[in-house]
């Protein structure tokens, strides 16, 4: 090896070891192209350095597990980025990809049953769950109608708690009726909705709402600030135990570093971190009032 300080005793020719003697290839230039090496390996790989000493430093998250359930029309590969972060600092994270256009709400919920029965029956294990948009509502409807022992706590990512006007205004069009499916037609803002019948929460929760939209369409058909998809107020849910808004968007809120860190927050002690948020927080709260 170049980079041992002794050579096995041998009689095979060597040509690195002849070149050395004869000072074609001087010890000190190897020297240096070893640590050369060394160090960049190491910037190589800085996650993995990063992962150790951050899950050192709270070993009972290592403990708990967090399970996910993305939106409407999206995959588990839609939370990717935020499972990554989580699992970085310690939470086993389980994120696995449910038809959400295919079936309607209480079919997801048979689903989330059985997921759950499979991954999370130990009670010792504390279970918090992170969803996005649609998937808060069918948590909702499971923990309506099923008890979790070793529930933690749970944080909601843009989610339509009192409906979306969008989906009023959508439910007729047929192309929306073949992409969004049933589970489309039970998120609106009726009084016999999803959303609406569920009523208060009697867990602990922590809803983060975007501010920002990519749809001026969509958003003028929208009262209030919104995402693009729900409205600031309709992501408020009564019972909920802290709220925060977020500058992004209903489509992307879950890959922001910075909603990232709220969920951690939340997940490790039961609130969000609302003086490091953003220094837009203030107007945004403002325009939540004023609308």
């Amino acid at each position: 090896m170049i980079c041992s300080k002794s050579t096995p005793v041998t009689k095979s020719y060597s040509p690195w070891r002849r070149m050395t003697k004869l000072g074609q290839i001087p010890r000190a230039p190897l020297k240096m192209f070893c640590w050369g090496l060394i160090t960049f390996l190491l910037l190589l790989f800085p996650t993995v350095i990063s992962f150790s000493s951050e899950v050192g430093s709270d070993s009972i998250v290592s403990r708990e597990r967090v399970f996910f359930l993305h939106g409407l029309g999206r995959t588990s590969a839609s939370m990717f980025l935020l499972k990554h972060r989580l699992e970085k600092q310690g939470y086993e994270v389980i994120s696995n990809s449910y038809t959400s256009t295919d079936a309607g709400i209480d079919e997801h919920v048979m689903w989330l049953d059985e997921q759950l029965s499979l991954c999370c029956h130990d009670d010792s294990t504390h279970l918090h769950f992170v969803t996005h948009s649609l998937g808060g509502i069918v948590l909702r409807v499971y923990l309506k109608n099923h008890e979790v022992a070793n529930l933690g706590r749970v944080v909601m990512l843009a989610p339509p708690s009192q409906g979306s006007e969008l989906a009023d205004f959508l439910k007729n069009w047929e192309v929306y009726r073949m992409t969004a499916g049933p589970s489309g037609q039970e998120i609106g803002t009726d009084d016999d909705s999803v959303p609406k019948l569920l009523g208060p929460v009697d867990f602990e929760l922590g809803v983060i709402a975007g501010m920002r939209s990519l749809n001026p369409f969509y958003s003028s058909i929208i009262p209030g600030p919104d995402d693009g998809k729900v409205s600031v107020e309709r992501a408020r849910v009564e019972g909920m135990s802290d709220f925060i808004l977020v500058d992004h968007s209903h489509t992307f809120i879950m890959n922001a570093s910075d909603v990232a860190a709220q969920v951690f927050a939340f997940l490790r002690r039961g609130a969000f971190e609302h003086d490091t948020a953003d220094a837009d927080s203030t107007e945004l709260e403002e325009a939540k009032h004023d609308h």
